[in-house]
C-alpha cells in the first residue's frame, strides 16, 4: 500500500451562508420539522427568538469539506477513503438562517497501519464564534 496522499496539517475550509431552502430541504429529506427548525412563530417564543439550523445538517457541512480535503486522492488505483464516523461532536452554539458558516477541515492523526485519519473540524460563524466542533475518522480501503 502507498503512503498517505494527505498528510499532518493539510487544512480545507468550506463556508456557505445558509438558507431558508437548506432548511426546509434538509428537513423534507430527515422528516426532523422540529419547530425550532420550520416555525418562526414558536422559536419567537424562545430565548433564541428565531430558527436554527439543524445540528445534523451541519455535519453534512463537515461531509463537503472532507470531500474537498481528500478530492485529490480518488485517483488512487489501490484504496478509497471513506468516512467511518465522528467523534466528541458538540454543539456549541446556535446556527441561525442566514448565517455564514466556515467549515475548517484539519488532518490531525494519521496511522499508516490501519490507514485511518483523523480531522479536528471547527465550525463558525460570520462573526468568527466557534459554533460547533468534531472529529471525523476516515478509512482508506483496498480496492479490489
Amino acid at each position: 500500500m502507498p503512503d498517505f496522499r494527505v498528510a499532518i496539517g493539510d487544512t480545507t475550509n468550506f463556508t456557505k451562508t445558509v438558507s431558508e431552502s437548506d432548511v426546509y430541504l434538509f428537513a423534507g429529506i430527515t422528516g426532523d420539522f422540529s419547530p425550532n427548525h420550520v416555525n418562526q412563530i414558536y422559536m419567537e417564543k424562545s430565548s433564541w427568538g428565531k430558527r436554527m439550523v439543524h445540528g445534523a445538517l451541519l455535519i453534512g457541512f463537515v461531509s463537503t469539506a472532507s470531500t474537498l480535503a481528500i478530492a485529490h486522492t480518488r485517483d488512487n488505483p489501490d484504496e478509497t477513503p471513506v468516512a467511518v464516523g465522528f467523534d466528541k461532536t458538540r454543539f456549541l452554539a446556535p446556527v441561525f438562517l442566514g448565517d455564514t458558516i466556515t467549515v475548517t477541515y484539519k488532518f490531525a492523526t494519521i496511522d499508516l497501519k490501519r490507514r485511518r485519519s483523523i480531522a479536528d473540524v471547527q465550525i463558525t460563524n460570520q462573526t468568527d464564534q466557534l459554533v460547533a466542533v468534531t472529529q471525523h475518522l476516515l478509512q482508506w480501503v483496498p480496492n479490489v
